[in-house]
């Protein structure tokens, strides 16, 4: 039985005030889900050191160099180094899919990055043994054009290639629809279910029962219960809601098999 995951991204929130106080909340999670925070850069060493029995950290992205002269990085090194467990590769906001925001085409490649970059990137997180959470997912205007199978499969083929099975196996696939990320609209906990069980057929046979798979995208405590209760949905990659101690132990509750 895949064990449920939630990861919390706080994205550039917190300081080592209020991210020391939120983490010191979590203490007494239910022990059947796996819980992990990713804090800012700036933080991490820190939140890791204060987490809770229970409660691991990720990094929120990595380069997929060691080290070298590349000012404001952060490689998977540094990540491992800092006591991060999990590492967020490919969010919609570094691939600069944003979605929700009207930037015109002159601002939309500062985030920007290829499905090659983010293999390179879950390659290096694996390489000092850390788990990938991959984030994958489609704009409303490909959505609305019935692109988002055509758009996740390219996304997974791109992420995972050359990956062996055993590989594909140690890594978690976040479902994210970019136009439901930050704005309040959630996608409808059967629709989501669908797309989360066709990124979970996309792998091999031998991978499918392995591989976590979590829905990201407005989840709150209001619709934890409905979302994680579907079949192929294995938990949530939580973004404003992990920000609040007391919802956001809501939400890992409801993902309590």
């Amino acid at each position: 039985m895949r064990k449920p995951l939630v990861a919390g991204n706080w994205k550039m929130n917190m300081t080592r005030a209020t991210g020391q106080a939120l983490v010191a909340e979590l203490s007494g999670l239910p022990a059947a889900v796996e819980v992990v925070v990713c804090p800012p850069f700036t933080l991490l060493a820190e939140i890791a050191a204060h987490c809770p029995a229970g409660v691991s950290t990720g990094g929120q992205d990595c380069f997929w160099v060691p080290n070298g002269a590349f000012t404001g990085q952060i490689s998977a090194e540094m990540l491992d180094d800092a006591g991060a467990r999990y590492g967020i590769v490919g969010h919609s906001e570094t691939r600069g899919r944003f979605g929700k925001l009207d930037i015109d085409a002159g601002d939309v490649g500062y985030f920007a990055e290829t499905n090659t970059t983010v293999r390179r990137k879950m390659e290096a997180l694996m390489r000092v043994g850390l788990v990938p959470i991959l984030c994958v997912g489609e704009t409303l205007a490909e959505r609305e054009a019935g692109r988002t199978e055509d758009v996740i499969r390219e996304q997974l083929e791109g992420a995972f290639q050359g990956f062996t099975e055993g590989d594909m196996a140690k890594t978690v696939v976040a479902y994210e629809p970019v136009w439901a990320i930050g704005t309040g609209q959630t996608c409808a906990a059967d629709e989501a279910n669908r797309v989360c069980a066709f990124i979970r057929q996309w792998f091999p046979a031998g991978v499918q029962n392995q591989v976590r798979v979590l829905y990201g995208g407005s989840v709150k405590a209001e619709n934890a219960a409905e979302l994680f209760g579907q079949s192929d949905i294995d938990g949530g990659l939580v973004g404003g809601a992990s920000l609040d101690a007391a919802g956001f132990r809501r939400i890992v509750e409801a993902a309590a098999p």
